[in-house]
């Protein structure tokens, strides 16, 4: 792969020094990096040097539930968000927040942190088309978990947070996996609870989304089911 991103790294600045070695193929290496020890945080790895380079979203007021103080009208303290500028795109890897098991984020997440990524990419629009990837924490439709019915107020398929989701795709993006494989059922995610990978018992959480100028330049979208070391399989994008 030319470009390489990863969601939770869980890597904090201090210890990037120990990592100097890592992946060498990959001569810029960019990290976001939570102010909490341990948690969440995101890198990109590039063969390529890029033009520019963006770290933090800002996540505007708003007091919503399940959003710390910093959050409100803050930015980004927990490293989910890194964006890359090449000549022909833009290139924008989150870890989105989940929305918690008792739904403790979910007005954050719709309300603050998925308002701050549209606004974010229309604004990176306004000079390229921009391809969005990572951990998106959501199953957009029935067809992306292997039980709708029995999820429907779980976090990642609430009702709120597929619309919301899907208010950004009719902004003029295009979830490429779905738009090249309509009728696919493949996930990105198992729990390692129960054997839910053996069962095939998964969702689809992990997205490349581009804009819709960019589709037609769109070779391949893909999942790679056979590669094991994570709850999440890694998906790819081949331009």
């Amino acid at each position: 792969a030319d470009i390489l991103c990863l969601s939770e790294t869980k890597i904090c600045r201090d210890e990037l020094q120990k990592l100097e070695d890592f992946l060498p193929q990959y001569t810029h290496q960019f990290w976001s990096c939570a102010v909490k020890k341990g948690y969440a945080s995101t890198a990109i790895f590039s063969k390529t040097k890029p033009l520019s380079v963006k770290d933090e979203i800002v996540l505007g007021v708003h007091e919503s539930k399940g959003a710390t103080k910093e959050d409100n009208g803050g930015k980004d303290q927990e490293g989910r968000f890194l964006a890359l500028e090449f000549p022909q795109f833009w290139l924008v890897h989150t870890y989105v927040p989940n929305a918690g098991g008792k739904l403790e984020r979910l007005d954050f997440r719709i309300n603050q942190w998925d308002k701050a990524m549209l606004r974010e990419m229309k604004e990176m629009e306004k000079t390229k088309p921009v391809i969005w990837c990572g951990d998106l924490n959501v199953a957009h439709q029935e067809i992306d978990i292997h039980n709708p019915k029995g999820n429907r107020k779980s976090a990642g398929f609430t009702d709120q947070e597929r619309e919301s989701f899907g208010k950004i795709l009719d902004s003029g993006y295009v979830d490429t996996f779905r738009r090249l494989h309509p009728d696919n059922v493949e996930y990105s995610y198992f729990g390692y609870r129960n054997n839910m990978r053996a069962k095939n018992k998964g969702w689809r959480l992990d997205y490349f989304v581009v804009s819709e100028a960019l589709m037609p330049k769109v070779r391949s979208s893909y999942i790679r089911s056979s590669v094991i070391g994570s709850d999440h399989l890694p998906v790819g994008l081949e331009l």
